[in-house]
């Protein structure tokens, strides 16, 4: 038994390790390309050469990240099929839909970035920021399609099952759109959005404080901060219409959220804290009296469902999804702060000065680790079901074995591959000429 539970760990923590790892590169596909399209926008409309050197710059990012994206997606492509044959048996048939729509999108997604990059001097203005927008677009398709099948992961929709356990009455159409699905997708997107403007703009805001007013850094710092201030900014709402999905499809993964153990009315918000699950409560947190009531579902005398109405066994961990969460929110509230602080800068006409900036330093990874941790709050909250209710992780797993090995060499790949990228990239930001501010202001009809 200890073998069979030691390599389910280790699938999980391969198939988990492959995702913390795809999913950066997943976020910056869906935003960088948005990014570069409006910095070639702004060229086009100013002239400003210094827009142009941005977009370009840009452009060879996004294309070596969607080529690492692209590596390490596939892994995860044949991990699901390798790791989790019995779930795929299953759910192929129902959810098979956005899986092939996502494959339609990446292929758009390479054929326009490959039109964007090779067509600067080939294309006419317009095709070329049409491209580019193509690339936008496909990204965030892409995004939409993979979180609609996570969205049916944690609420399944569109079959029922037979005595047998085999799935019958298959409606794809209803199953590709369970319900949750829209809010699950917008704090995807939001989420993209708000982490990659804050990596970007750290970067750049890092530039600034050693270069000085850097006309190139200063650009590329108010594109990138202007999506990324207002995705985060929108992220709590979103993350409010998610957490009532939530409290109504899958109650036991709001209580663990909450470490919330007793079911009551007027139920507290805990901030902090840390649950126990063999004493069934939750220590050292601030209450804030009727706040999860209030925020689950909009009435502060409302009953929540504690952890105890529930079989023990469909408890996912309830410590590790607590602290993800705190995390999320935490890291997410940061960000919200910073972002506006520098939209109340930008509104009295003033560019950020050293305070602000070093704060957007501090900022910038806060929002992949509020990613990661809110991804791993999805993925540990479902626990210890795969597909919600219906498929144990335990009834999906492959039953081969000695799954420790491939563990070890995937982890090490992925180390090898964020470092190659963390080179490459530096080489395309980091060595901006000084006197960059200082080139010829060239009409767009003019130039390359």
């Amino acid at each position: 038994m200890s073998g069979a539970v030691s390599d389910l760990l280790a699938a999980r923590a391969l198939f988990g390790t492959s995702l913390v790892f795809h999913i950066v590169f997943a976020a910056v596909g869906v935003a960088m390309p948005l990014f570069m399209v409006l910095a070639e926008w702004r060229w086009r409309r100013t002239g400003d050469p210094v827009h142009l050197d941005v977009a370009r710059r840009w452009a060879k990012g996004v294309a070596i990240l969607f080529a690492v994206g692209a590596v390490s997606g596939t892994v995860i492509s044949f991990e699901l099929g390798l790791l989790w044959p019995r779930f795929m048996a299953f759910a192929g048939p129902i959810i098979g839909m956005p899986f092939s729509l996502e494959g339609f999108a990446f292929f758009a997604e390479a054929i326009f970035l490959g039109i964007y990059l090779y067509g600067w001097d080939r294309t006419g203005p317009r095709l070329h920021l049409a491209a580019g927008a193509m690339v936008a677009l496909s990204g965030a398709v892409s995004a939409f399609f993979v979180t609609l099948a996570n969205a049916w992961m944690n609420v399944p929709a569109g079959f029922s099952v037979d005595a047998a356990g085999a799935a019958t009455g298959v409606a794809p159409a209803v199953a590709m759109f369970p319900p949750g699905w829209a809010h699950e997708v917008v704090h995807v997107l939001l989420s993209s959005y708000a982490a990659t403007g804050f990596a970007v703009a750290g970067i750049h805001a890092f530039l600034l404080l050693r270069h000085g007013d850097h006309a190139f850094h200063r650009a590329a710092l108010r594109i990138a901060l202007g999506v990324g201030a207002l995705a985060a900014l929108l992220q709590p709402l979103s993350g409010d219409f998610s957490a009532r999905q939530i409290a109504r499809t899958q109650p036991v993964k709001l209580a663990a959220l909450e470490g919330q153990f007793e079911t009551e009315r007027g139920a507290p918000l805990r901030v902090g804290g840390l649950p126990d699950a063999a004493a069934e409560q939750t220590r050292f947190a601030l209450e804030i009296p009727r706040g999860l009531s209030l925020l689950a579902f909009h009435d502060p005398g409302a009953e929540v469902k504690g952890l105890k109405a529930f079989p023990r066994d469909v408890w996912p961990n309830t410590r590790l999804v607590h602290l993800a969460f705190q995390v999320m929110v935490g890291l997410g509230s940061l960000l919200a702060l910073v972002a506006l602080a520098w939209v109340v800068q930008r509104v009295r006409g003033r560019e950020p000065g050293p305070r602000l900036l070093r704060a957007i330093v501090l900022a910038s990874p806060m929002g992949f680790l509020a990613l990661e941790a809110g991804w791993l709050v999805t993925e540990w909250g479902r626990q210890p079901f795969t597909i919600w209710g219906t498929m144990r992780t335990a009834d999906a797993v492959t039953p081969v074995t000695n799954l420790a090995a491939p563990l070890v060499a995937f982890t090490l790949l992925y180390v090898f591959l964020g470092v190659m990228v963390i080179v490459l990239v530096r080489r395309q930001i980091a060595h901006v000429p000084v006197d960059a501010a200082a080139a010829p202001h060239v009409p767009p009809e003019a130039a390359p």
